[in-house]
């Protein structure tokens, strides 16, 4: 997710694949632009930001402040997939927490939590990442990257949003245990960078909502959102992600990916 979307997701209009509109059909157009945004969002090899992760209640009220970082690891040709890490700075019960996952092309990811009230790290069961993050509006599987090869696809329709238009796409899980019986994307038509995801739950009636915006563009290429809020409609409750500046290809060891330096973070 957080590269988003988690995320990360030319001034012209794109032609998103070789073959004229007319001739895709919703589900080779919907494919084609998940593509051709993930193209776009190639080559940053790594990247660094902080941020606060801001709980709110039903009611509009603020219930909590968290402060975290966040580091990522792009794949290289030939590996898997990319490599994320977040560890809680602020407040103190929550100080020094971390989530390691390694997302993969195929398949189910791989997570891993490191609790310091217990001193262990412990690794979250696929079965078990459709459920709330440390509390907040987002699962554990909303942490994870939105690879390709992990969903279908259909282009529903082309629509305002806001001030921009976007390509409408639906996006179905085809890995198992995932939270979510589908998901349906907002791709703004000129840079393919996803300003909304409606999230629907397994049993197909909408779940949450995760709204992006304050982009910024970086090294004159990728764009990541500063601003992004989750609303859960089904409880009220929401949890914003207010992210700083992101620094990119800045030489991360690789070796802090590792499940056995989660303890040392």
């Amino acid at each position: 997710m957080f590269r988003h979307a988690l995320m990360a997701l030319t001034a012209t209009v794109v032609t998103v694949a070789a073959a004229p509109a007319m001739s895709q059909s919703a589900e080779e157009k919907g494919k084609a632009i998940a593509v051709e945004a993930d193209k776009r969002d190639t080559g940053w090899v790594d990247s660094r930001a902080s941020l606060r992760m801001i709980l709110g209640t039903r009611e509009g009220q603020q219930r909590a402040v968290r402060e975290l970082d966040s580091m990522a690891l792009e794949r290289t040709p030939g590996t898997d997939g990319d490599k994320s890490l977040i560890v809680f700075r602020a407040p103190k019960d929550v100080q020094n927490t971390a989530l390691l996952t390694y997302n993969h092309i195929h398949g189910n990811d791989d997570q891993w939590i490191y609790l310091p009230a217990l001193k262990r790290v412990k690794r979250i069961a696929s079965a078990n990442r459709s459920g709330p993050f440390m509390g907040s509006e987002f699962s554990y599987e909303d942490f994870t990257a939105a690879e390709i090869e992990k969903f279908t696809y259909k282009w529903l329709k082309d629509e305002p949003c806001g001030q921009l238009t976007c390509h409408v796409v639906e996006r179905v899980p085809t890995y198992e245990n995932s939270g979510y019986s589908r998901q349906i994307a907002w791709f703004d038509t000129q840079e393919l960078r996803v300003q909304r995801v409606d999230y629907y739950d397994r049993r197909g009636k909408l779940l949450k909502t995760l709204t992006s915006s304050a982009w910024k563009k970086y090294n004159d290429k990728f764009w990541r959102s500063h601003d992004m809020n989750m609303v859960n409609h089904q409880t009220g409750k929401t949890t914003r992600l207010v992210w700083g500046p992101f620094r990119m290809n800045t030489g991360i060891n690789p070796a802090v990916f590792d499940p056995s330096a989660l303890s040392r973070q």
